[in-house]
């Protein structure tokens, strides 16, 4: 991904969402464009006009913290747009990617014995093993019911990514479907800027913008997001609809992997489907031990 082209989608998208009213400037009738003016952008920072239009043009190299917290006071940004303006920052300036870790295999990392061992511990909730370019690496047994549909038949582990925007049964999994589709493109966003040399994710989302227009659209709004913690709808084909918080762990042992727990409120009529759920699964399996044949 070109580091320029990025900085400069980034600095111009937030721009174009603020209005002179939300930070402070009276509002005027002769705006060609949405937004707020490069002009304006500079006062509010403290910076000249000619060097926040360097700025936006990419040229972000060099930048001091200063200027970066200017940018994050003058465009408004939450915590999340802050680190991904930073990492952008630090790939200007060939700066390793956020000080992360060098990673392993994620592959080897999911089949460690004891990663998998506490995730079987997890009993009454959901709970999977995912790494930065969303591909489902390892689950509890009440994940592989939950998330059959996403597996389907064949077993293998899917990327949450192409069901999201490629299996036309995450419409009726994800009843909130626009909210999730934001949701995943803003964490694949945010994770590109934080190791923007990640080839197999820069070949992920070159396919996905080839296939989805919906992920184009989504990708070119630039918004970033962390996951970390929060309530999802679900329906799920054997149990209906699910009420689920969530949330996510980093696993430190493996950098760029996290361990996301989904749970329902205790006495809720979804903690009740969670428990048919995992009754369902328990069956479905003693029944497969008996006649692996499915005859």
């Amino acid at each position: 991904m070109d580091n320029r082209s990025e900085v400069r989608d980034f600095l111009t998208t937030r721009r174009a969402r603020l209005t002179p009213e939300q930070v402070g400037l009276p509002a005027t009738r002769s705006r060609r464009v949405p937004g707020l003016r490069r002009s304006e952008v500079a006062a509010l920072a403290g910076l000249s006009v000619e060097y926040y239009a360097r700025l936006e043009r990419g040229q972000i190299a060099g930048a001091s913290s200063g200027v970066l917290e200017a940018l994050v006071r003058a465009l408004q940004l939450d915590e999340t747009e802050r680190a991904h303006l930073y990492d952008l920052a630090r790939a200007a300036d060939g700066i390793p990617t956020s000080g992360r870790g060098r990673r392993r295999p994620a592959g080897k990392a999911a089949a460690r014995l004891s990663l998998r061992w506490a995730l079987e511990a997890i009993t009454d909730g959901v709970a999977f093993v995912r790494d930065p370019r969303q591909n489902l690496l390892a689950t509890n047994a009440l994940g592989r019911a939950f998330y059959a549909p996403v597996i389907g038949d064949g077993g293998r582990l899917p990327n949450l990514a192409r069901f999201q925007f490629l299996d036309p049964a995450s419409r009726d999994f994800y009843p909130d479907w626009n909210l999730f589709a934001a949701m995943c493109v803003g964490v694949m966003r945010a994770e590109a800027g934080r190791d923007p040399h990640d080839r197999a994710l820069q070949d992920l989302v070159g396919e996905l913008s080839t296939r989805s227009e919906d992920f184009r659209r989504l990708w070119a709004d630039h918004d970033v997001r962390t996951h970390g913690t929060g309530t999802k709808r679900f329906h799920h084909p054997v149990v209906g609809e699910l009420t689920l918080a969530y949330e996510e762990l980093a696993i430190t042992a493996e950098p760029g992997l996290v361990l996301l727990v989904y749970t329902a409120e205790p006495g809720s009529p979804s903690a009740e489907r969670l428990r048919l759920l995992a009754s369902w699964a328990a069956t479905a399996t003693t029944a497969a031990v008996r006649d692996p044949e499915g005859t």
